[in-house]
């Protein structure tokens, strides 16, 4: 389990796909090298499973087709920059919200806004993902724990403070490019038994 507080930016090292399989390599900083072969590593808000550890400093994961599917790991290429968390320890702080690390779908960014001392960001996004919002509810944005702040039929919106920006890749987000998104696991619960339906995430 995470908490959608983002500890560290890392730097794709290597993109490996053959056929269906996918491996990435992620170079961390000096916060990850307590990381071993088995651990639990948010990466841009997906779950994935260490499975090889160089020099303290790299770390690689394979990535099955499905979460290819549901998430923008397909648009990663060399020394694109990734959020990182390390899996919550039972004395940890927990500073955001329940993040399972299982991705709903993705959203595109459709513009920013300056709002006072804030930057409004607003994605569109399918219906699935909607459903599954409330005002002032939490959302996963990239493996960041954000407060939604407005939603239509086709859209939400989430204001970021700059230190959130400063320390995560949200600051090299552009227009048009897609982020990975993970609605609150208590809300899908609640629409489960209460007769709703939720498609199965990654």
């Amino acid at each position: 389990m995470f908490t959608g507080i983002v500890e560290e930016i890392g730097t794709v090292t290597a993109v490996r796909k053959t056929g269906n399989s996918f491996r990435l390599g992620i170079r961390t900083g000096i916060t990850f090298d307590d990381l071993k072969i088995g651990d639990s590593l948010c990466v841009n808000g997906v779950c994935l499973t260490v499975t090889s550890v160089q020099n303290n400093k790299v770390v690689f994961a394979d990535v099955s087709p499905e979460t290819l599917s549901k998430t923008n790991f397909s648009n990663l290429k060399m020394n694109s920059k990734v959020n990182l968390e390390r899996a919550l320890l039972n004395n940890g702080r927990f500073g955001g919200h329940i993040v399972t690390g299982h991705i709903d779908g993705t959203a595109k960014l459709l513009k920013i806004a300056k709002e006072a001392n804030s930057f409004v960001y607003t994605f569109e996004c399918e219906n699935q993902i909607i459903d599954g919002i409330v005002q002032k509810g939490s959302i996963t944005v990239n493996g960041i724990s954000l407060t939604i702040c407005a939603f239509t039929k086709k859209s939400f919106s989430v204001a970021i403070i700059p230190h959130t920006i400063a320390n995560t890749n949200l600051q090299f987000l552009r227009q048009g490019e897609n982020v990975n998104i993970e609605c609150d696991i208590l809300g899908k619960y609640i629409k489960k038994y209460s007769g709703g339906i939720y498609e199965k995430s990654v």
